[in-house]
């Protein structure tokens, strides 16, 4: 069974009254200005239920950001989407992610035929991720390491995508960006970031656009095993 295909037999698995929390939250990310219909769809695809705790199940589907344990959150759809649809702008065919978390972000890009590639410095956080890759069928390579390395060895990277805030944009996911590629990251604060994308030209200079306000837990370095 191919990963569409194990991502339709959840969604039929799931029953009429999910379905029709699931629609109303695609109608919220519309409202709130998410275009992008390839977006949407895999938003409204991929089980976003199987991605937080049995005990936070009910809520999946709420345009809110929910714990996953170790002091970690799996984001608000509103903030996935619009990170996915800047990412979208250069047509990506491999993208790294930075923080692999609950594995949501990936599965959302993966759903959308792109090879991910995706680092998480906290081993169990990796390691159930990796089990609802498999569930699902996703093909995501994943590693454990300090995702402010980034992964040197399969650059470059069309896109990148960092899903914890850090002071500044790191310089190491720069250069592991391909010319054209987009960049998209939380910067600032802990009490507040604002969503930045940075386009690298063909001459390696960077335009940057501000997407507007977020907050992500702290970008931090080192691994932790457990």
């Amino acid at each position: 069974m191919t990963g569409r295909m194990r991502l339709q037999a959840a969604d039929r698995g799931m029953g009429m009254t999910s379905q029709r929390v699931r629609d109303r939250l695609i109608g919220d990310l519309r409202q709130a200005g998410v275009a992008d219909e390839r977006v949407l769809h895999a938003i409204c695809t991929v089980p976003r239920h199987q991605f937080v705790d049995e005990a936070l199940a009910s809520r999946a589907y709420e345009n809110n950001a929910l714990p996953i344990g170790h002091g970690q959150t799996i984001s608000q759809p509103l903030v996935v989407a619009k990170m996915t649809e800047a990412l979208l702008q250069c047509a990506p065919k491999r993208v790294l992610e930075v923080g692999t978390g609950s594995g949501y972000q990936a599965a959302v890009l993966a759903a959308l035929g792109i090879e991910v590639f995706t680092v998480e410095r906290i081993g169990e956080l990796l390691r159930t991720a990796r089990k609802r890759f498999r569930a699902l069928g996703l093909h995501v390579r994943s590693k454990h390491d300090d995702g402010r390395i980034g992964w040197p060895e399969e650059a470059p990277f069309d896109a990148i995508i960092v899903t914890a805030a850090g002071a500044a944009v790191v310089d190491a996911l720069v250069a592991q960006l391909a010319p054209e590629g987009v960049l998209v990251a939380p910067v600032g604060a802990a009490s507040g970031q604002n969503l930045l994308q940075l386009h690298k030209l063909a001459d390696g200079s960077i335009e940057q656009m501000d997407l507007g306000p977020a907050m992500f837990v702290p970008l931090l370095s080192g691994i932790v095993d457990q």
